[in-house]
Protein backbone atom coordinates (compact mmCIF):
# COMPACT_ATOMS: atom_id res chain seq x y z
CA UNK A 1 0.00 0.00 0.00
CA UNK A 2 1.46 3.40 -1.00
CA UNK A 3 0.58 6.93 0.81
CA UNK A 4 0.18 10.42 0.21
CA UNK A 5 0.08 13.60 2.72
CA UNK A 6 -1.17 16.75 1.42
CA UNK A 7 -1.67 19.52 4.12
CA UNK A 8 -4.05 22.63 2.92
CA UNK A 9 -5.78 25.22 4.53
CA UNK A 10 -9.60 25.59 5.42
CA UNK A 11 -10.98 29.25 5.74
CA UNK A 12 -14.05 30.10 7.32
CA UNK A 13 -16.75 32.22 5.85
CA UNK A 14 -16.90 33.78 8.64
CA UNK A 15 -15.04 33.79 12.02
CA UNK A 16 -16.72 31.21 14.60
CA UNK A 17 -16.31 32.76 17.96
CA UNK A 18 -17.26 30.19 21.33
CA UNK A 19 -16.21 30.74 24.75
CA UNK A 20 -12.68 30.05 24.61
CA UNK A 21 -11.76 31.27 21.38
CA UNK A 22 -12.36 32.34 17.98
CA UNK A 23 -11.03 30.35 14.93
CA UNK A 24 -11.21 31.82 11.03
CA UNK A 25 -9.41 28.96 9.48
CA UNK A 26 -7.76 25.60 10.28
CA UNK A 27 -5.41 23.39 8.50
CA UNK A 28 -6.02 19.95 7.48
CA UNK A 29 -3.86 16.86 6.45
CA UNK A 30 -5.38 14.90 3.69
CA UNK A 31 -4.50 11.00 3.72
CA UNK A 32 -4.56 9.15 0.30
CA UNK A 33 -3.83 5.18 0.60
CA UNK A 34 -2.89 3.76 -2.83
CA UNK A 35 -3.41 -0.10 -3.42
CA UNK A 36 -4.07 -1.79 -7.08
CA UNK A 37 -5.12 1.10 -8.59
CA UNK A 38 -7.82 2.82 -6.22
CA UNK A 39 -7.07 5.10 -3.87
CA UNK A 40 -9.04 5.78 -0.50
CA UNK A 41 -9.27 9.08 1.36
CA UNK A 42 -8.93 10.52 4.89
CA UNK A 43 -8.59 13.68 6.92
CA UNK A 44 -7.72 14.87 10.22
CA UNK A 45 -7.80 18.79 11.02
CA UNK A 46 -5.64 20.84 13.42
CA UNK A 47 -6.72 21.13 16.98
CA UNK A 48 -5.56 24.02 19.46
CA UNK A 49 -7.62 22.51 22.14
CA UNK A 50 -6.15 19.10 21.57
CA UNK A 51 -2.79 20.33 20.95
CA UNK A 52 -2.50 19.43 17.18
CA UNK A 53 -1.09 21.40 14.67
CA UNK A 54 0.37 20.55 11.02
CA UNK A 55 3.53 20.10 11.64
CA UNK A 56 2.45 17.31 14.56
CA UNK A 57 -0.37 15.57 12.47
CA UNK A 58 2.14 15.30 9.71
CA UNK A 59 4.78 13.75 12.16
CA UNK A 60 2.06 11.33 13.23
CA UNK A 61 1.10 10.02 9.95
CA UNK A 62 4.57 9.47 9.38
CA UNK A 63 4.89 7.15 11.93
CA UNK A 64 2.31 5.02 10.84
CA UNK A 65 2.83 2.06 9.38
CA UNK A 66 0.50 -0.72 7.98
CA UNK A 67 3.19 -2.87 5.50
CA UNK A 68 2.39 -5.90 7.89
CA UNK A 69 -1.53 -6.22 6.66
CA UNK A 70 -1.43 -7.88 3.35
CA UNK A 71 -4.22 -5.91 2.06
CA UNK A 72 -6.55 -2.99 3.16
CA UNK A 73 -9.15 -5.08 4.50
CA UNK A 74 -6.58 -6.90 6.88
CA UNK A 75 -5.70 -3.53 8.04
CA UNK A 76 -9.59 -2.42 8.54
CA UNK A 77 -10.30 -5.72 9.90
CA UNK A 78 -7.63 -4.82 13.10
CA UNK A 79 -9.11 -1.14 13.27
CA UNK A 80 -12.80 -2.63 13.79
CA UNK A 81 -11.96 -5.39 16.12
CA UNK A 82 -10.19 -2.60 18.60
CA UNK A 83 -6.61 -3.63 17.84
CA UNK A 84 -3.89 -0.66 17.71
CA UNK A 85 -3.24 -1.14 13.76
CA UNK A 86 -1.75 2.49 13.56
CA UNK A 87 0.21 2.61 16.96
CA UNK A 88 -0.26 2.77 20.83
CA UNK A 89 0.04 6.26 20.57
CA UNK A 90 -1.33 7.76 17.73
CA UNK A 91 -3.20 10.74 18.30
CA UNK A 92 -7.31 9.56 17.84
CA UNK A 93 -7.40 12.29 14.94
CA UNK A 94 -5.02 10.27 12.96
CA UNK A 95 -6.49 7.16 13.67
CA UNK A 96 -9.97 8.02 12.05
CA UNK A 97 -7.97 9.65 9.22
CA UNK A 98 -6.75 6.28 8.69
CA UNK A 99 -9.47 4.08 8.82
CA UNK A 100 -11.86 6.56 7.10
CA UNK A 101 -9.29 6.36 4.06
CA UNK A 102 -9.47 2.57 4.33
CA UNK A 103 -13.18 2.19 4.79
CA UNK A 104 -12.97 4.62 1.40
CA UNK A 105 -10.54 2.18 -0.13
CA UNK A 106 -12.13 -1.27 0.88
CA UNK A 107 -15.75 -0.04 -0.28
CA UNK A 108 -14.59 1.42 -3.19
CA UNK A 109 -12.83 -2.10 -4.16
CA UNK A 110 -16.44 -3.71 -2.83
CA UNK A 111 -17.91 -1.61 -5.42
CA UNK A 112 -20.40 0.02 -2.08
CA UNK A 113 -20.52 2.43 0.47
CA UNK A 114 -19.59 2.39 3.76
CA UNK A 115 -22.62 2.28 4.98
CA UNK A 116 -22.91 -1.03 3.55
CA UNK A 117 -19.51 -1.71 5.38
CA UNK A 118 -21.32 -1.00 9.01
CA UNK A 119 -24.19 -3.44 8.22
CA UNK A 120 -26.28 -0.49 6.80
CA UNK A 121 -28.52 -1.28 3.77
CA UNK A 122 -30.02 1.91 3.15
CA UNK A 123 -28.16 5.47 3.24
CA UNK A 124 -28.34 7.61 6.26
CA UNK A 125 -30.29 11.00 5.67
CA UNK A 126 -30.70 13.25 8.57
CA UNK A 127 -31.34 16.75 9.54
CA UNK A 128 -28.48 18.18 10.50
CA UNK A 129 -27.56 21.27 13.28
CA UNK A 130 -26.14 24.43 12.06
CA UNK A 131 -24.17 26.47 14.50
CA UNK A 132 -24.64 30.20 15.25
CA UNK A 133 -21.65 31.43 16.91
CA UNK A 134 -21.27 33.91 19.52
CA UNK A 135 -22.36 36.99 17.57
CA UNK A 136 -24.82 40.47 18.05
CA UNK A 137 -28.18 39.84 18.68
CA UNK A 138 -29.07 41.51 15.65
CA UNK A 139 -26.84 38.77 14.11
CA UNK A 140 -27.81 35.75 15.38
CA UNK A 141 -31.53 36.66 14.73
CA UNK A 142 -30.65 37.27 10.81
CA UNK A 143 -28.77 34.83 10.67
CA UNK A 144 -31.47 32.56 12.13
CA UNK A 145 -33.65 33.54 9.75
CA UNK A 146 -31.77 32.66 6.63
CA UNK A 147 -31.32 29.29 7.61
CA UNK A 148 -34.94 28.63 9.09
CA UNK A 149 -35.56 29.72 5.45
CA UNK A 150 -32.81 27.59 3.57
CA UNK A 151 -34.66 24.40 5.51
CA UNK A 152 -32.52 24.10 8.59
CA UNK A 153 -34.97 22.62 11.41
CA UNK A 154 -31.85 22.35 14.07
CA UNK A 155 -29.82 25.44 15.36
CA UNK A 156 -26.60 24.99 17.53
CA UNK A 157 -26.43 28.50 19.68
CA UNK A 158 -23.00 28.87 20.81
CA UNK A 159 -22.68 30.45 24.58
CA UNK A 160 -20.46 31.09 27.55
CA UNK A 161 -20.00 35.25 26.92
CA UNK A 162 -18.63 37.04 30.15
CA UNK A 163 -22.35 38.17 31.13
CA UNK A 164 -25.12 35.65 30.75
CA UNK A 165 -27.38 37.96 29.99
CA UNK A 166 -25.84 38.12 26.42
CA UNK A 167 -26.62 34.52 25.99
CA UNK A 168 -29.82 34.78 27.38
CA UNK A 169 -31.32 37.28 24.91
CA UNK A 170 -29.01 35.58 21.91
CA UNK A 171 -31.44 32.91 22.35
CA UNK A 172 -34.46 34.40 22.84
CA UNK A 173 -34.40 36.34 19.68
CA UNK A 174 -33.32 33.72 17.59
CA UNK A 175 -36.10 31.69 18.70
CA UNK A 176 -38.61 34.64 18.07
CA UNK A 177 -36.85 34.46 14.59
CA UNK A 178 -37.03 31.16 13.51
CA UNK A 179 -39.90 30.02 16.51
CA UNK A 180 -40.03 26.23 14.27
CA UNK A 181 -36.78 25.27 14.32
CA UNK A 182 -35.23 22.89 17.52
CA UNK A 183 -32.56 25.23 19.26
CA UNK A 184 -29.45 23.26 21.31
CA UNK A 185 -27.34 25.25 23.32
CA UNK A 186 -23.16 24.90 24.00
CA UNK A 187 -21.29 27.15 26.45
CA UNK A 188 -18.20 24.81 25.44
CA UNK A 189 -17.95 24.45 29.28
CA UNK A 190 -17.61 28.09 30.32
CA UNK A 191 -20.06 27.80 33.38
CA UNK A 192 -19.92 27.26 36.92
CA UNK A 193 -22.29 24.97 38.60
CA UNK A 194 -23.65 27.76 39.93
CA UNK A 195 -24.25 29.51 37.07
CA UNK A 196 -25.47 26.32 35.09
CA UNK A 197 -27.95 26.14 38.01
CA UNK A 198 -29.38 29.76 37.72
CA UNK A 199 -29.03 29.82 33.53
CA UNK A 200 -30.94 26.42 32.55
CA UNK A 201 -33.90 26.42 34.09
CA UNK A 202 -34.40 30.10 31.61
CA UNK A 203 -32.67 27.91 28.87
CA UNK A 204 -35.54 25.24 29.59
CA UNK A 205 -37.87 28.06 28.91
CA UNK A 206 -36.95 29.09 25.92
CA UNK A 207 -37.32 26.29 24.31
CA UNK A 208 -34.00 24.74 24.44
CA UNK A 209 -34.32 21.41 23.52
CA UNK A 210 -30.58 20.14 25.38
CA UNK A 211 -27.39 21.95 26.60
CA UNK A 212 -23.86 20.62 26.05
CA UNK A 213 -21.36 20.43 28.30
CA UNK A 214 -22.12 23.59 30.58
CA UNK A 215 -19.45 23.20 32.81
CA UNK A 216 -15.60 22.91 32.67
CA UNK A 217 -14.68 19.28 32.27
CA UNK A 218 -12.79 17.27 34.76
CA UNK A 219 -15.36 16.09 37.54
CA UNK A 220 -17.69 13.41 36.18
CA UNK A 221 -19.49 13.22 39.45
CA UNK A 222 -20.36 16.93 39.45
CA UNK A 223 -22.23 16.92 35.68
CA UNK A 224 -23.99 13.55 36.60
CA UNK A 225 -25.37 15.21 39.86
CA UNK A 226 -26.11 18.40 37.65
CA UNK A 227 -27.97 16.49 34.59
CA UNK A 228 -30.19 14.63 37.57
CA UNK A 229 -31.39 18.10 38.71
CA UNK A 230 -31.68 19.51 34.85
CA UNK A 231 -34.81 20.70 33.51
CA UNK A 232 -33.12 20.39 30.17
CA UNK A 233 -31.00 17.68 28.91
CA UNK A 234 -27.35 18.01 29.14
CA UNK A 235 -24.95 16.14 26.73
CA UNK A 236 -21.44 15.45 27.43
CA UNK A 237 -18.85 16.75 25.00
CA UNK A 238 -15.27 17.76 26.00
CA UNK A 239 -15.98 15.09 28.95
CA UNK A 240 -16.68 12.32 27.02
CA UNK A 241 -13.59 11.85 24.73
CA UNK A 242 -13.03 8.25 24.53
CA UNK A 243 -15.01 4.83 25.52
CA UNK A 244 -13.91 4.78 29.54
CA UNK A 245 -15.44 8.30 29.57
CA UNK A 246 -18.42 7.32 27.89
CA UNK A 247 -18.60 4.43 30.93
CA UNK A 248 -18.35 6.61 33.41
CA UNK A 249 -21.43 9.00 32.42
CA UNK A 250 -23.55 6.05 30.83
CA UNK A 251 -26.85 6.54 32.40
CA UNK A 252 -25.87 9.35 34.32
CA UNK A 253 -26.13 12.04 31.37
CA UNK A 254 -28.96 12.71 28.52
CA UNK A 255 -26.14 12.52 25.94
CA UNK A 256 -22.92 12.24 24.54
CA UNK A 257 -21.17 13.79 21.95
CA UNK A 258 -19.18 11.70 20.11
CA UNK A 259 -16.46 12.90 17.40
CA UNK A 260 -14.66 11.15 15.29
CA UNK A 261 -11.43 13.03 15.95
CA UNK A 262 -11.70 12.56 19.33
CA UNK A 263 -12.70 9.25 19.83
CA UNK A 264 -10.33 7.81 17.10
CA UNK A 265 -13.04 6.89 14.07
CA UNK A 266 -16.38 4.83 13.01
CA UNK A 267 -15.20 1.77 15.07
CA UNK A 268 -14.28 3.36 17.77
CA UNK A 269 -17.89 5.48 18.08
CA UNK A 270 -19.96 1.81 17.14
CA UNK A 271 -18.57 0.43 20.57
CA UNK A 272 -19.30 3.71 22.64
CA UNK A 273 -22.69 3.53 21.18
CA UNK A 274 -22.99 -0.09 21.91
CA UNK A 275 -22.27 1.04 25.36
CA UNK A 276 -24.89 3.61 25.69
CA UNK A 277 -27.53 1.36 23.77
CA UNK A 278 -30.01 0.60 26.95
CA UNK A 279 -28.57 3.00 29.69
CA UNK A 280 -30.95 6.19 29.38
CA UNK A 281 -27.88 8.17 27.73
CA UNK A 282 -28.29 9.09 23.61
CA UNK A 283 -25.62 9.82 21.24
CA UNK A 284 -25.02 12.67 19.19
CA UNK A 285 -22.49 12.89 16.77
CA UNK A 286 -20.35 15.32 16.37
CA UNK A 287 -17.52 17.16 14.40
CA UNK A 288 -15.04 19.58 14.55
CA UNK A 289 -14.77 22.32 11.47
CA UNK A 290 -13.54 20.73 8.34
CA UNK A 291 -13.89 19.74 4.47
CA UNK A 292 -16.46 17.33 3.53
CA UNK A 293 -13.61 14.71 3.19
CA UNK A 294 -13.60 14.86 6.92
CA UNK A 295 -17.14 15.04 8.13
CA UNK A 296 -18.10 12.30 5.63
CA UNK A 297 -17.54 8.92 7.69
CA UNK A 298 -19.54 10.48 10.37
CA UNK A 299 -22.68 11.16 8.33
CA UNK A 300 -22.59 7.02 7.63
CA UNK A 301 -23.14 6.58 10.98
CA UNK A 302 -25.87 9.46 11.04
CA UNK A 303 -29.10 6.89 11.34
CA UNK A 304 -27.84 5.76 15.11
CA UNK A 305 -27.83 9.01 16.48
CA UNK A 306 -30.70 11.48 18.50
CA UNK A 307 -28.65 14.41 17.78
CA UNK A 308 -26.52 15.25 14.34
CA UNK A 309 -24.46 18.27 14.22
CA UNK A 310 -22.43 17.75 11.37
CA UNK A 311 -21.53 21.11 9.71
CA UNK A 312 -18.76 21.35 10.18
CA UNK A 313 -18.60 22.01 6.05
CA UNK A 314 -20.74 23.94 5.83
CA UNK A 315 -18.74 26.94 7.81
CA UNK A 316 -16.43 26.72 5.26
CA UNK A 317 -15.59 29.66 2.67
CA UNK A 318 -15.11 27.09 0.23
CA UNK A 319 -15.45 23.31 0.67
CA UNK A 320 -13.11 21.54 -1.10
CA UNK A 321 -14.98 18.10 -1.64
CA UNK A 322 -18.71 17.76 -1.99
CA UNK A 323 -21.04 14.47 -1.35
CA UNK A 324 -22.68 14.70 1.86
CA UNK A 325 -25.01 17.89 1.24
CA UNK A 326 -26.08 19.75 3.98
CA UNK A 327 -26.71 23.23 2.67
CA UNK A 328 -30.58 22.35 2.90
CA UNK A 329 -30.08 21.31 6.52
CA UNK A 330 -29.98 17.79 5.35
CA UNK A 331 -27.08 15.16 5.26
CA UNK A 332 -27.18 12.61 2.89
CA UNK A 333 -24.60 10.03 1.49
CA UNK A 334 -24.13 10.10 -1.74
CA UNK A 335 -24.65 6.06 -2.75
CA UNK A 336 -21.34 5.85 -4.61
CA UNK A 337 -18.74 2.95 -3.03
CA UNK A 338 -16.63 4.59 -0.76
CA UNK A 339 -17.19 7.57 1.07
CA UNK A 340 -18.90 8.94 -1.95
CA UNK A 341 -17.02 12.42 -2.17
CA UNK A 342 -14.91 13.83 -4.55
CA UNK A 343 -12.70 16.88 -4.04
CA UNK A 344 -14.04 19.43 -6.40
CA UNK A 345 -10.34 21.38 -6.98
CA UNK A 346 -12.30 24.70 -4.73
CA UNK A 347 -9.44 24.62 -2.60
CA UNK A 348 -5.63 25.59 -4.40
CA UNK A 349 -3.77 26.24 -1.18
CA UNK A 350 -2.28 22.65 -0.75
CA UNK A 351 1.41 22.98 0.87
CA UNK A 352 3.30 20.38 0.32
CA UNK A 353 2.72 16.82 -0.51
CA UNK A 354 4.65 14.07 0.83
CA UNK A 355 4.61 10.07 -0.47
CA UNK A 356 5.55 7.41 1.62
CA UNK A 357 5.32 3.68 0.97
CA UNK A 358 5.42 2.64 4.72
CA UNK A 359 2.66 5.33 5.68
CA UNK A 360 0.11 2.68 5.41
Amino acid sequence: MKASLRTVRLELAEPLRISRSTMAARDAVWLGIEHEGLRGHGEAVTSVYYGLDADTLQRDFGGVELSGYASPEDALEALREGKSAVGDNTPAAVTAAVEAALLDLVGKRAGVPVHRLLGASAGPVAATARTIGITSARQAADEARRLAARGFRIVKVKAGTPDPEDDVERVRVIRDAAPGVRLLLDPNGAWNTAQARELLPRFAELGVEAVEQPVAPGDPEAFGALAEWSPVPLIADEDAVDLEDARRLAGRVHGINVKLAKCGGVYAALRIAGLLAGSGTELMLGCLTASTLGIAPAVHLADRARWIDLDGHLLLARDPWSGIGGADGVVRTSGRPGLGVEETGAEETGVGEVAREDVA
